[in-house]
């Protein structure tokens, strides 16, 4: 493997994230990783940005400029969440090992590659100059997840279900054509939109619904689910189309751990997709991060989001800041 990973595809243009690169095993999807800060794991390459497919290249964005050289970082497995699902990225830092010494290298955004979706790419710089480049595959490294960030945009992305649970549970039936149809958990524009236009009348009983859901201190559990167990439940809503599912779902067990997998498995009981389940209230297909129970982000809720809650119906949708 070049130190890179990258492909050429024979006229001297970089055309895809190398396809032997290993699948990138997510960490944070399984339960017991909502909350860990830090894990030993190895590089599986590292590029300049410059090096990389335009379309990868466009997913390092950020607000400021950044003089320093950016590179783009895979490893075996990542406790860092990508950005997706209306949810920020981790940031943090790679502490790479080699010959003796030590690299740090800072996290500024995580992406899922846009040109081999089966690989995460870690964005930064070297605090100190860049090493030379060299094939860095199998160099042990030490991933540190910035904790705060991540308890923030976890608690951030529980608020965004729990106002979701409750504002369904309350006016599905009363609101033509009521349905859930996006979110976003960033801090500055942490907002869920519904189809149907939702009076501002609405927003003391939805305001009690969530209390009431908080005080409950339901908790909050990581899943694998089949299309079977879905069904079981009466979500039908939830079952995605055959395409979908191919994309998204898994072989895996219940537990999230990885099975052998079959050719053309759609139905079959060892392909699942993540849910993440507030039990007793509402169950959403998620691959983000979560607290571990409503009440451990009880101040966060009291105190930051639902005070802000508005009502901004546009375009036959409504939405709820918060």
């Amino acid at each position: 493997m070049s130190a890179s990973g990258i492909q050429n595809n024979g006229d001297g243009q970089t055309s895809t994230i190398g396809k032997d690169l290993a699948k990138t095993k997510l960490v944070f999807h399984s339960a017991q990783h909502q909350q860990t800060y830090e894990q030993q794991t190895s590089i599986t390459s590292l590029s300049p940005l410059a090096s990389l497919p335009d379309a990868d290249q466009g997913l390092f964005k950020l607000p400021q400029e950044i003089s320093a050289q950016i590179f783009a970082i895979t490893t075996e497995s990542t406790i860092f969440h990508p950005q997706g699902g209306g949810q920020p990225s981790d940031v943090g830092e790679l502490l790479i090992c080699q010959d003796g010494s030590q690299l740090t290298f800072n996290v500024l955004t995580v992406r899922t590659s846009a040109t081999n979706s089966l690989v995460v790419l870690h964005f930064g710089h070297f605090a100190s100059d860049p090493p030379p480049m060299q094939d860095f595959s199998g160099v042990p490294v030490k991933q540190l997840v910035n904790p705060d960030k991540r308890q923030l945009f976890s608690r951030l992305h529980t608020a965004g279900h729990v106002l979701g649970a409750a504002t369904r549970t309350l006016l599905e039936n009363q609101i033509e054509n009521f349905d859930e149809l996006k979110a976003s958990h960033f801090p500055d524009s942490a907002a869920c939109e519904f189809q149907g236009s939702i009076d501002g009348k609405y927003k003391p009983e939805i305001q009690t619904a969530v209390d009431e859901m908080v005080a409950k201190d339901a908790e909050v559990r990581i899943a694998w689910w089949t299309k079977s167990d879905l069904l079981r439940r009466g979500l039908r809503r939830l079952v995605p189309s055959d395409e979908d599912w191919r994309t998204i779902a898994i072989a895996v067990d219940e537990h999230g751990l990885e099975q052998p997998a079959e050719e053309d498995a759609v139905d079959n009981e060892r392909t699942r997709i993540r849910v993440v389940d507030i039990v007793g209230a509402e169950v959403y297909p998620c691959g983000g991060t979560h607290t571990s129970s409503l009440g451990t982000a009880r101040e966060f809720y009291d105190h930051v989001c639902w005070k802000l809650a508005v009502v901004f119906p546009a375009q036959g949708a409504s939405g709820w800041r918060f």
